[in-house]
């Protein structure tokens, strides 16, 4: 059974309450996806690509109809420090977060994280100057 179909086949919120224990092929890498090594009882992205698709409207609920690729675009950091993907639908825009799995590939992880320090919203040739501006300690001179 595929996971576009999945939401067919059980009740509404049914992933919430049941491990999903489904082999699939990611459908941008073409690798076999397998739930053992995920750390968790749900495998929502492929390991090696970080890729999703979009079959859920709210988490574990198969309820979206878009069906579109999710790529991931970002990380972020919980309360508790556990990572999580941010991932954004090609086909309607959608961001979703999804928690990181234990076999993520980890260098796909630190480049994702590192994207932003690597292409920052302003020319790194001014840090030396806006530094000197702030005093060296974060405050701007007087």
């Amino acid at each position: 059974m595929n996971r576009e179909n999945k939401r067919k086949s059980f009740e509404k919120g049914y992933y919430k309450t049941h491990t999903c224990r489904e082999v699939f092929t990611c459908k941008v890498c073409g690798r076999l996806v397998v739930p053992e090594g995920a750390g968790s009882g749900h495998r929502d992205h492929c390991p090696n690509c970080l890729s999703s698709l979009h079959v859920d409207e709210v988490p574990g609920d198969r309820m979206s109809d878009c069906g579109g690729w999710m790529d991931p675009i970002g990380v972020w950091v919980r309360k508790d420090g556990e990572w999580a993907l941010i991932h954004r639908c090609r086909r309607c825009g959608k961001l979703n977060s999804n928690r990181v799995a234990a076999d993520d590939n980890p260098m796909k992880l630190m480049s994702i994280a590192m994207k932003p320090l690597a292409s920052p919203p302003f020319p790194l040739e001014h840090i030396e100057e806006l530094t000197d501006l702030m005093g060296w300690d974060g405050s701007m001179k007087k």
